[in-house]
Formats: structure tokens, sequence, C-alpha cells
């Protein structure tokens, strides 16, 4: 003999408490209908009357709490006019309206990193569950909050607030969360359908790394099961009609970006001359030193190279100048010090972690050896 589920027919009472459910958050919405359906199973009429009573406060307390998420945000939110982003704010917003899953494709300096998150706070994706921001490095995931924060004049770990491993800034108010693609991953464990999102933005998604890949395929398949989340992949121009293709020609807007004049010195190193990588970075670093004061970013391989090079700028006693160390490793205090300029004129040696998503504010001269460690899968 089948086992058959029957499915029970709603009492009144369930009735009533199920259409106080819809304007509040999704998280409370999952929780407080099992234990409304709950009530069915209840054969006395008195009991089931005692349940709604418990019920109902916190019905009232989940629809306070979006209404207090709605009065949190300061209309109007200021959109920077300098930002090509910035330009293009109605027709994101009007296709990100009308449509689950949309495409941006901006180039760098476009500003989408920073915008798009409050143009989904201003859409009011806050109000009924976060907007989710991944981000591929922590460091960015960090810097990118606090920036969201400041232009929304409010407290990092307010409206806008960061997970990352070992380390977060979030409260039960925030709407905005950048984090990093692993944070994603890992939650989608322990909430299957994400119900705590609203809206989410997978930032760089060119980038290809295999939590990006695996994320992208989980969510092409959540999608049709959660019809009220919304989906903004950000890429750089290659690549997007892929992307587009992969969630059934998704809407493709492109964002130009900010460019500035760059003058390109080809160095290369002499090998006759005994000359070596760490050489051509030395005579680099003099040169551009003799010039002029202005902070020098040096694109790096690895954390082991990162220290030999420091410590051959350090016995170049090189005047009224701070060399910085940024690799994934690093406490974030010590990270942090990059975007806090201390007057010297600074040497930042870098991994690829300042390559998407970071401004390193000061920068005048890029030194790039011209080779990079590359993960494949």
């Amino acid at each position: 003999m089948k086992n058959k589920s029957v499915r029970r027919e709603l009492n009144p009472i369930q009735q009533s408490l199920f259409s106080k459910l819809k304007n509040i958050m999704l998280v409370d919405q999952r929780r407080l209908s099992a234990r409304i359906h709950g009530i069915g199973k209840i054969k006395s009429q008195e009991a089931q009357q005692a349940v709604a009573a418990e019920i109902q406060p916190q019905i009232e307390q989940a629809q306070l709490r979006v209404e207090n998420r709605k009065s949190a945000v300061k209309n109007p939110i200021v959109f920077p006019e300098s930002l090509p982003v910035s330009q293009r704010k109605a027709e994101i917003q009007k296709l990100l309206s009308e449509h689950q899953v949309i495409v941006v494709a901006g180039e760098t300096g476009s500003g989408k990193t920073t915008q798009l998150p409050k143009m989904c706070l201003e859409l009011g994706f806050g109000n009924l569950g976060m907007i989710g921001h991944t981000q591929p490095r922590r460091i960015a995931a960090r810097s990118v909050a606090a920036r969201i924060a400041e232009e929304l004049e409010t407290e990092l770990g307010g409206l806008a607030g960061y997970k990352v491993r070992f380390n977060d800034q979030i409260s039960d108010d925030t709407q905005i969360k950048l984090m990093t693609d692993g944070i994603l991953l890992a939650e989608i464990q322990n909430d299957r359908f994400l119900n705590q999102y609203s809206c989410l933005i997978i930032d760089e998604a060119h980038e290809r790394s295999l939590n990006n890949d695996f994320i992208l395929g989980y969510l092409k398949q959540l999608l049709p099961r959660r019809r009220d989340l919304k989906l903004i992949i950000t890429s750089a121009t290659i690549d997007v009609e892929r992307f587009s293709k992969h969630f059934n020609n998704a809407p493709i807007i492109e964002v130009s970006g900010r460019t500035y004049p760059v003058e390109v010195r080809y160095r290369p190193v002499v090998e006759e001359d005994d000359q070596d990588q760490l050489q051509g970075i030395l005579n680099a670093v003099d040169e551009l030193q003799a010039e002029g004061r202005g902070d020098i970013l040096i694109f790096m391989n690895g954390e082991r190279e990162i220290r030999d090079t420091a410590e051959a700028l350090q016995k170049q006693n090189l005047k009224h100048t701070e060399i910085l160390p940024l690799f994934a490793r690093l406490s974030a205090q010590e990270q942090n010090k990059i975007f806090h300029p201390s007057g010297l004129n600074r040497i930042v040696l870098e991994t690829n972690v300042a390559d998407t998503s970071l401004t390193v504010p000061g920068i005048k001269y890029v030194i790039d050896p011209g080779t990079a460690r590359i993960s494949s899968y």
C-alpha cells in the first residue's frame, strides 16, 4: 500500500493568518508559514486559537521590521553624475523591473560595482530581503562595502555591510551585503532557496572561478522556483553573450568606462647584462622616482616574490618612501593601509587581489613585470 500525501484545506483561522504574510520578509514568511500549516494538524478549536494568538504578534513584529527597513533608506539616493553607469540608471532600473535576470557589461571605471546595489535599494529590493553582492576578493568586498556605506551616509554594518571568511560586519538592518563568492557558496548549503536574498549581484563574472561557475549553474536551476529573486550579472565586455544565453537570452546593457591617457614605456630585461626581473623593477623605481612624486603600484605573482622585492627595496634606502605589501594572507588592518595615504611616497607591491573592483588611491605609476600566475581547472 502506497502512502499518499493529502493536501489539507485551510481552515478560516489559517486563511486569516496567511492573508497577512504578503508584505513581510521571505525568511519570516517561510518560518511563519510552517507554523500556520501546523495549526491544521491540531484537532481542538481552542488549541488552534491559542496557537494563532501566539503567531499574530510575530506577524506584526515581521511587518514592523519591513516598515523599519523602508524608513532606514534616506531618499533621494545620490548617484554621482561623473560615473557612466549613473547616466544609464533609468534604463537599468526599467530592465530590472521587467526581467528576472539582466547582464550588465561594464568597462573599468564605469562605477557599476558601487552604483548597482544603490539602484536596487532605490527600487525597494532591500525591503523584503537583502541585496547580495559577490566579489572575487575579500579586500574588494570590504572596501566596496565601506564605500557604499559612505555614499549612503550610514555606518558600515548598518544599511551596507560585508561578510568574508573569519570576519563580518552585518546586522539585522543590513540591506546591501557584500561577500566573497565562497561565502555565498557556503550559504547555499544551509539555505537552498537563498530566502534571505531578494536580489543577487554576481560581480566580475568574466573571471570564471570555480566558485562563480558553480553559483551561476545553481542559480539557473533555482530561478524558476524563486520567481521573486532578481539576478544581475556584471562582466567585462567579453563573454556577455554567453552569460545572456545561459539565462535564456537575458537582456544585456552595455556601460562605457572612464579612461585616462596612459604613457606606456617598455624596459626589457637584458640577460646579457646580468639583469633579472628584480633588478629590472629596482631600475624602474629609480627612473620613476627621479621624475617626481607619485605612488607606484607593482604587480607581482605571489607572496614570496612580494617579500623578496620589498626586502630589496628596503635596502635601497629610498627617501620619504613607504613600502606596502598587499596579498590575501595579510590581516585586514595591514591591507587597509593602502587606502590611507601617509604623506610619503608609497610603493604598493601586490598580487592579483587588487586587479578587480578595487581602487587604490594616489597611484600615478604602474610597474608590470609582464607575467601572471593563472589558475586552471
